[in-house]
This record gives structure tokens, C-alpha cells and sequence, in this order.
């Protein structure tokens, strides 16, 4: 996947999380104009989209890869529920909230996550 189909973003995702996966399914349940392709931060995509985008090894939170840019923590899942449209986007509201309060949250949440919600023992890639 050498350049993204034009139109579609691809979510990079932690495939060895359950809450992750979790959120990777409710999306492809709502993604009614199939605007979104998904792969694991650990994928051979994930590896080939970060170091295209230069976003540092130590970002594992979700990623929001689109044609010229991307997005990370509560940008990304925020991008992502605007993109979902229907009722999704009343979740823009957070954007009020000052990205550091937002991405505090988002931190808390990602450190706990594998605690709080379980680990796989191996990689899911959605179909």
C-alpha cells in the first residue's frame, strides 16, 4: 500500500488490544461509506505509514493516516466520529476542551488499557 485510495483514510491501530479492537469493530459497523481502512501499528502497513509520515516510534496510540497529513489521540478519534457523520458528530463537542485536557484523558486511558480491558495474545487484522 504504497499510496492511500483516493478518499479513504487508514486508521493504524493497536492490534494486541482489546478495547482497540473493540473500537476498530464499532467503526466498520458504522462506516456506512466504507471510508476507512485499518491496520495494526505492528503491520508491515503500520510500519511502512508511520516512517512515510516520520511519526516517532513511541506514538502507539491510534493514528488517523490521511492523504497529506495525520492525526493521533483525541484528534484522531475525534476526526473519526466527524467522519462517521449520523449522529457521531455531536462528539465535536470535546473540541472545546483544550487538546492537553483531552489527550490527558486519552493517555490514562491508553496506559491502563491492556489492565482494564485485556490483551490478545495475537494481532487482529479486520477483513
Amino acid at each position: 500500500m504504497m499510496e492511500l485510495p483516493h478518499g479513504k483514510s487508514l486508521i493504524l491501530f493497536d492490534g494486541y488490544c482489546h478495547l482497540c479492537n473493540r473500537i476498530v469493530q464499532f467503526i466498520l459497523k458504522f462506516d456506512r461509506k466504507k471510508m476507512f481502512l485499518f491496520a495494526p501499528l505492528e503491520s508491515d502497513v503500520g510500519l511502512f505509514w508511520k516512517g512515510k509520515r516520520q511519526i516517532p516510534e513511541s506514538v502507539d496510540s491510534i493514528i488517523l493516516i490521511e492523504e497529506n497529513c495525520f492525526l493521533i489521540k483525541s484528534d484522531a478519534a475525534l476526526k473519526i466520529m466527524k467522519q462517521l457523520g449520523g449522529f457521531f458528530p455531536v462528539f465535536l463537542i470535546f473540541r472545546l476542551i483544550p487538546v492537553r485536557w483531552r489527550d490527558w484523558l486519552y493517555d490514562l486511558i491508553a496506559r491502563n488499557r491492556f489492565r482494564w480491558f485485556g490483551r490478545r495474545e495475537s494481532c487482529m487484522i479486520p477483513t
